[in-house]
């Protein structure tokens, strides 16, 4: 007799926990139905409200013309010939300094003074060999005259012509010497001018008042960097689709990611040293004034340019790791029924991206072309518990 109650009492739970399970589901039948086909074929429905305020366009896949581009990391460099040390070959010690760090300045133009013992003997040499130079050349044209008159021996009109052109070859050297420290010697000038050898900017100054200067040391060093280049490196795999000519963009992040662009000029033959890149040369047009040299740089190498299927970026959205574009599907006065599609993407340029539908099947039209990141979130949003919206 217990054992026939206890099983009755059994019976009974189970058939009233039964009852609980139906009559939940019996509340919303239609949403729970809806919720799972939404989660299992990533599908979103909004309302006309939903809708509009989404901003939603449509449109079709459109066929445009990308350029196809190799990425690559490089950085600026500066030639040796558009960087200099200003030097001087006299010793002597500095009075003067008339730039400063980062002045922008000219060949020619002097940049400090200096006392100089070295630079007043020469102007003494330079003056002695000129004044003695005048004296020869009206010398030997009197012994040519005399020469010519058979007054003077031939071995007297020969020493005076060899002491002629010892002293022109004396003058000239002090005169290129002078010529060389930019002198105004000539003009009676005391003080040794240390002058820029090329144009630019004023990089490092090494000296300071009262600093003695020795013969060839670098005083201070001057950049052109209008002429910096790119040195960007190219990897083995990629090199047969490089050529001289090419173009190249890199954006400044320094300059609110200001796009540079310029032209492959030179092709390295060697590997850099430790890796299996090759160095490509490329120039830079309109250098911005406060571009450096040493920047790293990530740039574009343009290879190409083809005609592919393309979306705007912004349909485009990511998720779980892919990619996925939506596509509309069905429509009424107060429904719009969206599928969220796989893609695969490619090229991207000037706000398009290359576009490749992974199912074969699905009609590329009606494509969410802007909105779509509202489809995104308000899928995220029933996934997460947030029920289907209508």
């Amino acid at each position: 007799m217990k054992k026939s109650i206890i099983y009755l009492s059994l019976l009974a739970g189970v058939f009233l926990i039964g009852c609980n399970k139906v009559s939940d589901a019996d509340k919303h039948p239609e949403e729970a139905i809806t919720e799972t086909v939404n989660n299992a074929n990533k599908e979103v429905e909004l309302n006309k409200a939903q809708y509009d305020a989404a901003g939603i366009e449509l449109g079709a896949l459109e066929q445009k013309n990308l350029t196809d581009v190799i990425k690559v990391n490089g950085y600026t460099k500066l030639p040796p010939q558009n960087q200099a040390n200003v030097t001087t070959f006299l010793n002597g010690t500095i009075t003067q300094i008339l730039v400063n760090v980062g002045d922008k300045v000219s060949k020619g133009q002097v940049l400090a003074y200096a006392d100089s013992p070295g630079y007043i003997q020469l102007q003494e040499s330079y003056a002695v060999a000129k004044s003695n130079l005048e004296y020869l050349e009206l010398e030997f044209k009197r012994q040519e005259t005399l020469r010519a008159e058979n007054v003077n021996s031939e071995k007297t009109f020969q020493k005076i012509k060899s002491d002629l052109n010892i002293e022109k070859s004396k003058f000239q050297s002090l005169s290129n010497q002078l010529r060389m420290l930019q002198s105004n010697a000539i003009q009676g000038g005391k003080a040794l001018k240390i002058v820029a050898p090329i144009s630019g900017y004023v990089a490092t100054i090494g000296v300071q008042i009262g600093s003695p200067i020795q013969s060839e040391a670098a005083l201070m060093t001057l950049v052109d960097n209008s002429k910096l280049h790119l040195d960007l490196m190219v990897y083995e795999k990629d090199l047969p689709q490089i050529s001289i000519g090419q173009e190249v963009t890199f954006a400044l992040t320094n300059l609110s990611q200001t796009v540079v662009s310029g032209k492959i000029f030179s092709i390295g033959k060697t590997f850099e040293e430790g890796t299996r890149s090759v160095a490509v040369h490329a120039s830079i047009d309109n250098v911005p004034d406060n571009l450096i040299g040493g920047l790293y740089v990530n740039a574009l190498i343009h290879i190409g340019s083809r005609e592919v299927p393309a979306l705007p970026e912004e349909a485009v959205v990511k998720a779980e790791g892919r990619e996925f574009i939506f596509i509309l599907e069905e429509a009424d006065a107060n429904h719009f029924h969206f599928k969220r599609i796989e893609v695969k993407t490619g090229i991207a340029e000037l706000g398009f991206v290359q576009i490749t539908l992974l199912d074969e099947t699905v009609e590329p039209k009606n494509i969410v072309r802007k909105g779509a990141y509202y489809l995104q979130s308000h899928l995220i949003k029933n996934e997460g518990g947030g029920g289907h919206d209508h």
